[in-house]
């Protein structure tokens, strides 16, 4: 697989990161690849948008709400006056 076309900051960030963790740039892309595609939820369903928001608020405990009371639906207003 080649990668084309990727602008010079974002080769040196990759070279740095790579360094930082004691392996070549293609490596580097390599264990970054992974780690994004790690989780294979299905991004349509939108359950990975739910997991994540669970993940981050679960830690904060729950919260009861109180529902207000329901009232009659109102008439839809006439335009015609």
């Amino acid at each position: 697989m080649t990668i084309r076309n990727l602008d010079d900051d974002l080769k040196a960030r990759l070279r740095v990161r790579a360094a930082r963790h004691g392996r070549s740039m293609e490596e580097e892309a390599r264990s970054i690849l992974r780690t994004a595609l790690a989780n294979r939820v299905e991004e349509d369903s939108g359950a990975s948008l739910y997991a994540a928001i669970r993940t981050r608020v679960e830690p904060f405990g729950g919260v009861d709400l109180e529902l207000p009371p329901r009232e009659p639906q109102r008439d839809p207003p006439d335009f015609d006056e």
